[in-house]
């Protein structure tokens, strides 16, 4: 065998045996984080991951992405995959709480820190969870609603995925507060996904069996957008009020324009930049508690203006 064929053979087999191992990711000198968000397209992650890249771009970090788009089994090979490739820590919004508990225990078994944002994780292995006080957002949507109906009327809920316990304690503080106004009375409620479709079908549901409905509390703003598009088809604008949750440009537009009466700012871009800072601590081996809860801001036609004066900046 002449030796440029040696040569060539040496090179397929290199080649070969190199696709069987992981990608490196390891910059010389850097530290380099994974992140596994619930989903891609939704807004809220979006910003959320523009806020990690733009922290971690200050501290000198790399980040490493890998995609779940609310498929479980998807999210926890992502984590399985970004922890055989070296990172150092995950910052993960898992999809469920119980269903994803595997990415939790492959970071426990790596002893890397594994922090939860937005949504949480019923796992031991969860080393911290950055949150919104769920319940308290969930009633103060609600007491909005009732000063803004006055206090009588049918209400529809557009809830989101049942196994997540963030959107369980977001309807709970709502409906607490709902099960104060006898005048009030919800004639409507479904779970499921976080996605536009979901809110255009429910809400036309929701206004053909209540055509006097007075308001539409959504889960999310993407459910809210399309809860939004079926109101105004029904010709209901100003009368059955669509409430949404998480800030985002579309729906801050949306509540400017008129046709979304409530959004809550969550601030993702700075979700994940305190994400960031919060794995930052841990690494330094910083002692952090359990939960961080960040700041919330109702936002309707009086303070619209000032947020999306703020958000344009980020």
């Amino acid at each position: 065998m002449d030796c440029s064929r040696r040569a060539a053979i040496a090179a397929v087999a290199l080649l070969s045996a190199a696709t069987l191992l992981p990608a490196p990711v390891m910059a010389q000198g850097k530290t380099v984080i994974g992140v596994a968000l619930a989903q891609d397209d939704n807004p809220l992650y979006i910003l959320m991951l523009r806020g990690i890249r733009a922290r971690t771009q200050e501290l000198g970090w790399e980040v490493v992405a890998v995609s779940s788009n609310e498929d479980k089994l998807k999210q926890i090979n992502g984590v399985q995959d970004l922890i055989a490739r070296g990172v150092k820590g995950v910052l993960i919004s898992p999809i469920d709480a119980i269903g994803v508990n595997a990415a939790y225990n492959a970071a426990a078994q790596a002893k890397i820190p594994i922090i939860s944002l937005a949504r949480g994780s019923s796992s031991p292995n969860q080393t911290l969870h950055v949150a919104i006080n769920e319940k308290q957002i969930g009633a103060e949507i609600a007491e909005w609603t009732v000063k803004h109906i006055g206090g009588d009327g049918k209400v529809a809920m557009i809830l989101g995925p049942s196994g997540a316990p963030a959107f369980r304690n977001l309807a709970e503080g709502y409906t607490d507060v709902m099960a104060k106004h006898p005048g009030i009375k919800i004639v409507f409620r479904t779970d499921g996904a976080l996605t536009r479709e979901r809110g255009v079908k429910h809400a036309e549901d929701a206004l053909a069996a209540n055509p006097d409905l007075k308001a539409i509390y959504n889960s999310n703003d993407d459910v809210a957008l399309g809860a939004m598009q079926a109101v105004l088809a029904a010709n209901r604008k100003g009368t059955t009020l669509v409430t949404g949750m998480n800030g985002v440009p579309p729906a801050l537009r949306a509540v400017k324009e008129g046709n979304l009466a409530l959004t809550v700012e969550l601030n993702a871009f700075e979700w994940g930049r305190l994400g960031v800072d919060m794995l930052d601590r841990i690494l330094k081996g910083e002692t952090v508690g359990k939960q961080v809860f960040i700041k919330h801001r109702l936002v309707d036609a009086t303070n619209v203006d000032e947020v999306l004066a703020r958000v344009g900046k980020n």
